[in-house]
């Protein structure tokens, strides 16, 4: 199953980078503006919160890492996409530990504490991922619709061709 997960994972990537291609067109302060009716966030804001999100999910929560810090507020008022696309590349590398520790234990109760309750809060590394992933394409989502208001034409980020081995 780790195979099948980190194949999935890759096609996430790949969508990933057609993302990025795209956002490198844009001017970074168009990339700071907040945009109405997306929670009052920009695109940056919400890439990195996408990428905060994995760190937070599976390196703290799951992989008890504690060099996976959330990104300040000045990192992000100070952010590019090259700064974005280093902020995935550590998510990248959680991603893959995360693969090869919970392999063949999917279904195993992790606890944790959680900021919003004070017992620990039980799930399981297939839903941490699950949730991760769905997240991400969530604000995938929000974001060519902020690019779309701020008058840019994004790429079709919802599809990869696999490369078909025959």
């Amino acid at each position: 199953m780790q195979d099948v997960l980190k194949q999935q994972y890759d096609f996430i990537r790949s969508t990933r980078q057609t993302l990025f291609a795209f956002l490198e067109g844009i001017p970074l302060q168009k990339l700071h503006n907040t945009v109405p009716n997306f929670g009052n966030s920009s695109i940056i804001r919400t890439h990195i919160h996408v990428a905060d999100c994995y760190l937070g999910w599976l390196g703290k929560f799951a992989l008890k890492l504690t060099d996976c810090s959330f990104a300040t507020d000045y990192d992000i008022e100070n952010s590019d996409v090259k700064k974005v696309r280093d902020r995935f590349e550590l998510v990248d590398e959680v991603v893959q530990q995360f693969l090869l520790e919970f392999n063949s234990r999917w279904f195993e109760n992790l606890a944790n504490q959680v900021k919003w309750q004070e017992e620990p809060w039980i799930t399981t590394p297939l839903w941490l991922l699950t949730h991760t992933e769905t997240h991400e394409f969530h604000h995938k989502g929000q974001i060519v619709s902020m690019a779309r208001q701020l008058g840019y034409t994004p790429p079709d980020t919802d599809l990869v061709e696999p490369e078909i081995k025959i």
